[in-house]
């Protein structure tokens, strides 16, 4: 670190603590708009207020140091994720003494939310979890995950979810959702009035949708399933179901997250085999060029891979628990220690909040496939390199995705980060629609049409392959913001490559798919230990 950028700082630091110690002694501190500091007793408790903004300085400081160390882009980054663990855990928000708010709550109810948080917390230690919202508000097939449906097929990896149809009319060609398989589905079928499921049939889509399996630690029939298997028995699998049912050679299908790399590396494998299968795809904050990840990637390096692929490589589960926690340390104060404080601090009860049951209802993953993700995209970013590696026998080479592509990111995505979403449009070579969706990786996905909230952004029609700009950047530059949701706006490109409307049919499956049991499921009900 250069000698005279570092005393800059230091003589800032000393200048501004000194500033605040004065304003302490006047008492006319100001008011912090930090959410753990902005309730009254802050502003009332002179001491307390003190040290909050003592602990934002010293805070701000030590990022400002980091910013200023002589390390590489990766080693700062992990420097950075580090610093930011260890000062949001430590903000004095997070510890009752330190907190007025917490200590009136003590004094106010004469120590009821002090026994009601010990109580949240011996609860969370049953469940090896902090909740987030009231989980006895809701059931999934109850009142989350409702669309009406029948599976109408099931093997070990999946059972394929048929929706019953909600207008006199469809589309001929068919729909299939492949979701991601970490994490349960029903983020597509929330509640009603957020389902972007429910949304799509309404639209009179034929809708097809995989639920992946939850493995557990004695399902030793997926302990050792991979990439391959997922592929071939899970999304081409999928696929022929669908076409066999409703008699289409060609279907219309979206991948969201994880299930639109699945479905990507499937169709390539399908074109290499001959195979054409989907009349178009949609990309929703999807990865295939893992060259920048974002903040993932102070968890990618090779030791850890290694690690990984010897502790479960062969065999086994990467928890859902270790998932779970993962992603909530991505953003620890929304999503830990914003709960400490209410649960433990404060004695309340989370609110019952439908996307957050769905986040504590984390999946297993077989080790094996998780281990070859892990190697070949995160770390070595092979999957994009054409003829890498080899899926299902052939050389992968996803420039063999030719047809209508509708690729969708999320402009504050801190895991599919939406200018990685926009390298997509250098790799599929068919017509390409690009849409920057506002908010993160779930809120801008599921932005409902009748909420009327957020906005997007989108240029006109469809960009020949190739025509867009290489930079993401220079794309937003010249996008134009549309109000509200984007679901209108996929929805009238979708219907382009629906086909005719036809009569629907009221019975699900068909002779040699009869209905299993009606959705959801039991699959999306196993919950991981």
């Amino acid at each position: 670190m250069d000698p005279a950028l570092l005393q800059a700082i230091q003589d800032e630091f000393l200048q501004e603590w000194s500033g605040l110690m004065d304003a302490a002694r006047q008492g006319a501190l100001p008011a912090l708009k930090d959410r753990r500091f902005a309730a009254e007793a802050w502003q009332q408790s002179q001491p307390h207020l003190l040290l909050a903004h003592l602990y934002l300085l010293s805070t701000r400081t030590l990022k400002r140091m980091a910013d200023a160390a002589d390390l590489g882009d990766s080693t700062r980054q992990r420097l950075h994720f580090a610093l930011m663990q260890w000062t949001d855990a430590l903000a004095p928000s997070n510890f009752l003494a330190l907190n007025p708010d917490a200590l009136q709550s003590m004094i106010d109810s004469k120590g009821a939310s002090l026994q009601a948080g010990l109580s949240n917390f011996l609860q969370d230690v049953g469940r090896r979890r902090i909740s987030q919202t009231d989980e006895s508000q809701f059931e999934v097939g109850g009142n989350v995950a409702t669309t009406p449906g029948q599976i109408v097929y099931e093997n070990r990896f999946f059972q394929l979810i048929q929706y019953a149809p909600q207008t006199d009319k469809v589309y001929e060609r068919p729909l299939l959702f492949v979701p991601p398989c970490i994490n349960k589905y029903y983020i597509l079928d929330l509640q009603q009035h957020n389902s972007l499921v429910r949304h799509a049939v309404e639209q009179g889509h034929r809708l097809f949708l995989v639920s992946w399996r939850n493995p557990l630690p004695e399902d030793q029939d997926l302990l050792a399933a991979t990439w391959d298997d997922y592929i071939e028995q899970g999304v081409l699998e999928a696929i022929r179901v669908v076409s066999d049912i409703t008699a289409q050679p060609r279907i219309n299908i979206l991948g969201f997250c994880v299930g639109g790399t699945l479905l990507a590396s499937a169709l390539a494998l399908a074109k290499a085999r001959g195979q054409d299968l989907a009349e178009s795809i949609t990309l929703l904050t999807t990865m295939l060029d893992f060259s920048d990840t974002g903040i993932l990637d102070v968890f990618v390096d090779e030791t850890h891979t290694r690690l990984r692929e010897q502790t479960i490589g062969q065999g086994g589960l990467l928890s859902a628990q270790e998932l779970a926690t993962t992603f909530s340390f991505l953003r620890p104060n929304e999503l830990v220690w914003n709960y400490v404080v209410g649960n433990y601090l404060k004695g309340e009860s989370p609110k019952a909040f439908d996307l957050l049951y769905w986040n504590s209802d984390s999946t297993n993953l077989p080790g094996p496939f998780f281990t070859w993700y892990f190697r070949n995209t995160y770390l070595e970013n092979n999957l994009c390199q054409p003829g890498r590696l080899s899926v299902g026998g052939q050389p992968q080479d996803l420039r063999l995705l030719d047809m209508p592509a509708y690729v969708f990111g999320s402009r504050e995505d801190h895991i599919v980060p939406w200018k990685t979403a926009y390298l997509n449009t250098g790799i599929l070579q068919g017509p390409i629609r690009f849409v920057l969706g506002a908010s993160g990786h779930i809120a801008g996905v599921i932005n409902p049409a009748a909420s009327n909230k957020r906005s997007y952004w989108a240029e006109e029609g469809m960009a020949a392959p190739g025509a867009l700009p290489q930079q993401a950047d220079d794309w937003f530059a010249r996008a134009a913001e549309h109000p509200g949701s984007w679901w209108p706006d996929w929805m009238n490109w979708l219907s382009g490559y629906a086909g005719k409307q036809v009569a629907a049919r009221k019975r699900l499956g068909s002779t040699a798919y009869p209905p299993i049991e009606p959705a959801p499921g039991r699959y999306v009900k196993v919950r991981a230990v």
